[in-house]
C-alpha cells in the first residue's frame, strides 16, 4: 500500500494533517508524504512531525496553486497513494476538486473524523450536514480515498527531533493559462476568526453599532476577535460580512466563545458547536443559547460587560 498523502498550504494545517495522516497510517499501512509548498528548512520540521518524505512545490511569480495539479497528478499516478487528504482552506478545496476529477476518484468535503473498516482498508469518513443537525459517514469506494479536513479538527502534530525522512523537490509545472495579475491588500478584518483562540460575538441584544466599544474593550483584555450573527453584518453593516458565524457564514472552533446578546437560534450555534468552551450573556433566561452553554449569565450586557471586564482586567494584573 502507498501510503497516505497529506497536503496543505499553510505550516498549521499540514501539522494538524500529519497528525490524523500518521494515525491513518499505523491502522492502514505505508508511507506519509507531506506535499507542500516552502523551502528545505519547512520540510525538515514536517519530517520530524511525522512525514516520511516531503514532497516539496515551488510556486512560480504570478502563478496559481491549481497550477500544479498536472504535476501532482502525475506523482500520484506514480505512487498510487490510498489515502490524499487535503486542509479545507478556500484555495485547498478548489485544488482538492480539480485533482479529483483529474485522478477520476471522488472527493467527501469537510470531513472531521475517520474511522477504518472492517476489511481493513476502506476508510469511513464523517461530516456534519444540515447545520449540525445530523452527521453523515461517506465511504470512497475509488482509489485514492479523497476527502477534505477543516481547520482544528485534529491536534497538531509533535515534533520528534532526529527523526529521518527523504526530501524531493516535484518538478516545475507546465505553463498554466491563469495568471495573477495583481494582488491588493485586504481590507475590513485583519484576522481570521477562524483561528481566533477566543472569540467575541455579538447579536441584535446591542442596541447601536456605538455599543461595539464596550465589546471592542473587552477583546482587548481577553486578547479576542470580534465576530457577530448575521444580522449585524448583511442587514446593519456594523461589522465586516467575513465576521459573521452560522450557517451561512463562518463555522469557528475557539478554546473560548462569549456571546454577548446572541439569542442562539440553530442558524447561528451551528457555527460554534465545536467551541470548547462556550459563554453566554443574555437578559432572557429562556434564550435558546444557554441550552449549549457551558457557562451563563443572565444580565443586561450593559451592565454584565463593563463589569466582566474590569474583573478580568484586575485579574490579570495579579
Amino acid at each position: 500500500m502507498a501510503g497516505i498523502w497529506v497536503l496543505a498550504e499553510t505550516e498549521e494545517r499540514m501539522l494538524e494533517l500529519l497528525s490524523l495522516g500518521r494515525d491513518l497510517s499505523a491502522k492502514l499501512g505505508g508511507k506519509v508524504y507531506a506535499l507542500t509548498w516552502g523551502e528545505e528548512k519547512d520540510a525538515q520540521k514536517y519530517i520530524e512531525c511525522g512525514a516520511d518524505e516531503v514532497l516539496l512545490m515551488s510556486l512560480p511569480d504570478g502563478g496559481t496553486l491549481t497550477a500544479y495539479v498536472p504535476v501532482i497528478v502525475e506523482e500520484a499516478r506514480k505512487l498510487d497513494p490510498d489515502v490524499v487528504l487535503v486542509g479545507a482552506t478556500a484555495r485547498g478545496k478548489e485544488l482538492a476538486a480539480r485533482l479529483a476529477s483529474a485522478l477520476q476518484t471522488g472527493l467527501v468535503s469537510e470531513c472531521n473524523n475517520f474511522e477504518l473498516r472492517e476489511d481493513g482498508k476502506t476508510l469511513e469518513m464523517q461530516r456534519v450536514i444540515y447545520g449540525g443537525a445530523a452527521v453523515q459517514t461517506v465511504c470512497c469506494l475509488t482509489r485514492p480515498q479523497m476527502a477534505t479536513v477543516p481547520p482544528r479538527c485534529f491536534a497538531k502534530a509533535l515534533p520528534e527531533p532526529g527523526r529521518k525522512g527523504e526530501i524531493r523537490f516535484l518538478p516545475s509545472p507546465p505553463p498554466c493559462p491563469v495568471r495573477i495579475r495583481e494582488s491588493k491588500p485586504r481590507t475590513g478584518q485583519e484576522t481570521n476568526i477562524e483561528e481566533a483562540r477566543v472569540v467575541i460575538c455579538v447579536g441584535r441584544g446591542l442596541e447601536k453599532q456605538e455599543d461595539l466599544e464596550l465589546v471592542k474593550e473587552l477583546a482587548g483584555v481577553v486578547g479576542g476577535e470580534i465576530a457577530c450573527t448575521r444580522p449585524l453584518a448583511e442587514e446593519l453593516k456594523w461589522l465586516p460580512e467575513e465576521t459573521y458565524i452560522g450557517l451561512s457564514g463562518k463555522k469557528i472552533k475557539p478554546d473560548l466563545y462569549i456571546g454577548i446578546g446572541v439569542s442562539g437560534q440553530v442558524q447561528h450555534t451551528t457555527g460554534i458547536r465545536d467551541a470548547k468552551i462556550i459563554l453566554a450573556i443574555n437578559k432572557d433566561e429562556n434564550a435558546p443559547i444557554f441550552d449549549m452553554a457551558d457557562l451563563g449569565v443572565v444580565g443586561d450586557l450593559y451592565q454584565v460587560v463593563p463589569e466582566l471586564t474590569k474583573q478580568l482586567r484586575e485579574a490579570l494584573k495579579r
